[in-house]
C-alpha cells in the first residue's frame, strides 16, 4: 500500500507535522537517518552514566498550541523553570544576573548603571510589543509572492494589522528588522556590561558580531517564547530535549504514524514534476502520495533533487541560500559543581544561580572580538560561552552527586577544517571557563565535542546552522526560504517543507511542522 505521506527527518518539526497529518486520517511514515529520533532535540549518553541534550539545549520557544494539541504532557513531557534566567560573570569578579521579576532585574542593573535601570521598562515594553506582533504571525502561513488573489488579500490584511501601530511602535518594529543588535540597544542602554547581557541573545546561533544588520531580529526571535504560560522564562525538559521529541513520537504513534530509524534518504523520486516517493541510500524505493522534508532547504534542494527537476532561477537562488553558525557545542561530565569566582564572592549569589545560563561574554567589545578572532584566526581565543548545568534541576542526567554541563560556544568559523582543529578548539573553551571557575578542568570526567562540521554530519545542519538558514531579512516570513515558496510548498508538486528553513525559522518551536501540515491538508 502506498503511504499517504513520507516525512524526511525525525526531528521535532517532522514529528509535529506527522502527528497533525495522522490525526486527520493520513497514513504517515517518518524516516530518520540516525539511530534515534529527535535530530538536534535529542538526549544522548555521552559518557557512562551521564546523559544530556545533544544539540538544542533549553526550552522556551515550544509553542503552547503544539504542546496542547499533541498532548505532550500526557505523553511524558515535564518542563521546569530555571530559577534564574541568566548570569553574566565579569572579569572583576562581579556578575550581572537576569533574575525573575522586573523590579528585581532593575535592582541588578542599577548596580552598574542607574540610567540603564531606568530604561528597563521602556526596553521590555518595546520588545514585548514586537514579540506580540511576531507571536501573532507565528501560526500563520505567510502571503506567498505570486500566489494569486487569496495571498493578495492576506497581505492586505497583514498591512491593516500593522497600520494599527502608532508611529513610535512602527519605528521600533522597523529597527528590529533592519538594525544590528548593537545599534538597537544603543537606544536604551549605556553601560557596556548591560548592553552585552542583552546583546548575547542577538548572537545565539549566528556567525556575526553585534554590529551586523539583522542581529536585532535574532534578539527578538528569542523573546517571543514562554514556559508553562509564563512569558520571558527559560526552562528545562526533564530528561533533556530528547524528552520533547520522545513525547511527540509517543503521541504520533497513538495516531498510527510509522517511525523508522537508521533510514537514510538518498534522493526524492520525481516523475512529471511530482514527488512520488524517496530512494534510500541502500537503493530501496519507497512510494508515497506526497513527500514532506524536515531538512535544511539547502540539503534538500542541493543534494537530494536533481537540478534538472527545478526551475533555473530557483536553483540560482537556492545556491545562494545563506547558512552558517559559528557554534561549537560541548557536553561535559563533572565530578562536582564548578566553583565560579563571581558566585563565591558575593552575598547575593545563591545556589539558584547555578540553574541559570552562565554566559561568559562580559562586554560588547568581548562579543565583537570573538567574531573578529574567528574571521582572522579560525576561532575566538576568548570564546563566548553559555554554560548550563541542567543536573541542578534534573537528577536523571547524572549519577548521584555528579553533574552534566552543556557549553554552547561562539565564534568558530564554519569554513575551517574542524577535523584538524577540533581538540585544540575544545581546549580553548575549557581554558576560558577555567578563568571564571578555577579548577573546572579537574572536574571533567568525559566530554562530547560537536564542531560546525560535526553538527552538519550528525544533524544535517549546513555549516553548523542551528536555524536551518540565517535569520536575515531576505530569508524571513514570505521569503523563507525563497520568495515565492514561503507557503511550505516547493516547485515540485506534492513536495513540501516543514523544517526550520520555513517560517518562522529556528528554535524548538514545532510551528513549521504545524503550519506545513495545515497547508498539506488544504491540498487534499
Amino acid at each position: 500500500m502506498i503511504t499517504d505521506a513520507i516525512i524526511i527527518g525525525g526531528g521535532h518539526n517532522g514529528l509535529v507535522c506527522a502527528s497533525y497529518l495522522a490525526n486527520a486520517g493520513m497514513r504517515v511514515r517518518v524516516l530518520e537517518k540516525n539511530e534515534q529520533i529527535g535530530g538536534p532535540a535529542s538526549t544522548e549518553e555521552f559518557h557512562p552514566g551521564f546523559r544530556n541534550s545533544v544539540g538544542a539545549y533549553t526550552v522556551s520557544l515550544l509553542n503552547p498550541k503544539v504542546i496542547n494539541d499533541l498532548e505532550l504532557h500526557k505523553h511524558g513531557l515535564k518542563i521546569v523553570e530555571r530559577k534564574v534566567n541568566n548570569v553574566f560573570p565579569h572579569n572583576d569578579g562581579n556578575f550581572l544576573a537576569f533574575v525573575h521579576g522586573r523590579n528585581e532585574l532593575k535592582k541588578e542593573i542599577a548596580q552598574f548603571s542607574k540610567h540603564d535601570a531606568k530604561q528597563v521598562d521602556r526596553f521590555f515594553s518595546d520588545i514585548e510589543m514586537v514579540s506580540d506582533q511576531i507571536r501573532s504571525l507565528l501560526l500563520e502561513t505567510p502571503p506567498n509572492a505570486g500566489g494569486g488573489f487569496r495571498d493578495v488579500v492576506r497581505a492586505a490584511l497583514l498591512g491593516n494589522r500593522l497600520r494599527k501601530l502608532n508611529v513610535d511602535e512602527g519605528r521600533v518594529l522597523l529597527d528590529i528588522f533592519s538594525k544590528s543588535v548593537s545599534d538597537f540597544l544603543d537606544y536604551y542602554f549605556k553601560d557596556e556590561r548591560v548592553k552585552a547581557a542583552f546583546a548575547f541573545d542577538g548572537l545565539v546561533g549566528t556567525y556575526s558580531d553585534t554590529k551586523q544588520a539583522g542581529t536585532a531580529y535574532v534578539l527578538a526571535h528569542h523573546a517571543f517564547g514562554e514556559v508553562n504560560g509564563k512569558k520571558g522564562i527559560w526552562g528545562h525538559a526533564i530528561g533533556g530535549m530528547g524528552a520533547i521529541t520522545q513525547s511527540m513520537a509517543a503521541y504520533a504513534q497513538t495516531k498510527g504514524v510509522d517511525i523508522e530509524v537508521n533510514r537514510t534518504v538518498h534522493r526524492v523520486v520525481v516523475k512529471n514534476n511530482e514527488a512520488v516517493g524517496v530512494e534510500l541510500d541502500d537503493g530501496e524505493i519507497i512510494e508515497s502520495s506526497r513527500v514532506v522534508s524536515n531538512l535544511n532547504p539547502a540539503l534538500l534542494f542541493r543534494r537530494m533533487i536533481n537540478a534538472s527537476n527545478l526551475p533555473e532561477e530557483f536553483n540560482r537562488r537556492m545556491a545562494n541560500y545563506k547558512n552558517g553558525s559559528g557554534t561549537l557545542r560541548m557536553n561535559v561530565a563533572l565530578r562536582d559543581l564548578p566553583d565560579f569566582t563571581c558566585l563565591k564572592n558575593h552575598k547575593r549569589a545563591t545556589e539558584d544561580h547555578l540553574t541559570s545560563g552562565i554566559i561568559i561574554g562580559p562586554t560588547v567589545d568581548y562579543l565583537d572580538q570573538a567574531y573578529k578572532d574567528a574571521e582572522e584566526l579560525g576561532w575566538s581565543r576568548e570564546p563566548i560561552i553559555e554554560m548550563l548545568i541542567p543536573s541542578t534541576l534534573d537528577d536523571s542526567l547524572a549519577p548521584p552527586g555528579k553533574h552534566v554541563a552543556s557549553l554552547f560556544c561562539h565564534q568558530f568559523n564554519p569554513g575551517l577544517n574542524w577535523d584538524v582543529h577540533r581538540d585544540k578548539a575544545a581546549r580553548t573553551v575549557i581554558n576560558q571557563v577555567e578563568k571564571y571557575a578555577p579548577g573546572f578542568r579537574e572536574l571533567i570526567l568525559g566530554q562530547q565535542v560537536l564542531t560546525p562540521i560535526d553538527l552538519e554530519r550528525k544533524f544535517g545542519l549546513i555549516n553548523g546552522d542551528i536555524f536551518h538558514g540565517k535569520l536575515n531579512l531576505d530569508q524571513m516570513f514570505s521569503a523563507r526560504p525563497i520568495l515565492g515558496y514561503g507557503n511550505y510548498r516547493t516547485p515540485i508538486n506534492k513536495l513540501y517543507m516543514c523544517g526550520s528553513g520555513t517560517h518562522p525559522g529556528g528554535g524548538v518551536t514545532g510551528i513549521p511542522g504545524h503550519n506545513a501540515a495545515r497547508e498539506i491538508l488544504k491540498d487534499l
